[in-house]
């Protein structure tokens, strides 16, 4: 089933030239193979609906358009920013994040072609269904959105908010939006954060964030966001309206706060 789905990735359209035409037998996983001549490869261009058919593989698990479904346990990719989804499948490509059928899929593809790839689905403006009923008591939940909105500053833990957003809809080109996610996904994410099982390029940030939280604030954390509806579209902002508590791998064009930055 895999394999089927690793051949759904795989560029169908030649482009004009033997650069364009090595692209893609390297990410059909065919670069041992010889590479036809200009002369011989006639000229094409990828079509959005082009991608849209090879990139099926992706919706076997992230659902129709990538829009995921907030009772499942595969995250909504449709509409995130396109810096944020290319850094992922880089990361899932190249060992900084687990999960073997993921790295199975694109093991093979090209820093472009997961590029084009992110940045289909970063196109895609769907709509978000209005999210689950809270799955935590009340306390718990007042729990996870003073961590959300507020933090903790006497355990350093900056407020989410603080970084995703205000909407917590993340913000562009690379800051994911915490909204719309089932609560599940929430709370293994953090996890891999704390166990290392997750990573980026340095300096982790999240990982610094996540190793201060105790089991109790993940799961607090994660039911309020899952609880929480997606307001504007789930659209990222353009900016934050101040700049982030520290600086993180992968998001350089984004300011950081003096004190942090130094400290960093």
């Amino acid at each position: 089933m895999i394999d089927c789905l690793r051949s759904l990735l795989r560029p169908v359209s030649r482009l004009a030239g033997a650069s364009a035409a090595m692209a893609l037998a390297w990410s059909a996983g065919a670069w041992a193979q010889p590479v036809p001549s200009p002369a011989a490869a006639p000229s094409a261009t990828v079509s959005a609906s082009s991608m849209s058919s090879r990139v099926l593989a992706c919706t076997a698990c992230h659902g129709k358009e990538g829009r995921a479904t907030p009772d499942g346990y595969f995250p909504r990719i449709a509409g995130k920013p396109a810096g944020y989804l290319a850094n992922q499948l880089l990361n899932f490509r190249d060992g900084r994040r687990s999960y073997p059928q993921m790295t199975y899929l694109i093991e093979h593809l090209t820093d472009d072609y997961l590029r084009e790839m992110a940045e289909h689905f970063a196109a895609q403006d769907l709509p978000y269904p209005p999210p689950p009923a809270p799955q935590a008591p009340a306390a718990a939940l007042e729990q996870g959105r003073q961590l959300v909105q507020q933090g903790d500053a006497a355990r350093r833990i900056p407020a989410c908010v603080s970084c995703h957003g205000s909407a917590m809809a993340g913000v562009a080109p690379s800051i994911p939006g915490l909204l719309g996610l089932p609560r599940d996904y929430l709370n293994s994410q953090l996890g891999a954060w704390k166990t290392g099982q997750r990573r980026a390029h340095a300096p982790d940030c999240m990982a610094d964030i996540a190793r201060q939280l105790t089991p109790d604030d993940v799961s607090a954390v994660s039911a309020w966001l899952a609880a929480q509806p997606v307001a504007g579209g789930g659209k990222p902002a353009r900016t934050l309206p101040a700049p982030m508590p520290a600086r993180c791998g992968g998001v350089a064009e984004v300011p950081v706060a003096a004190a942090s930055g130094a400290a960093r």
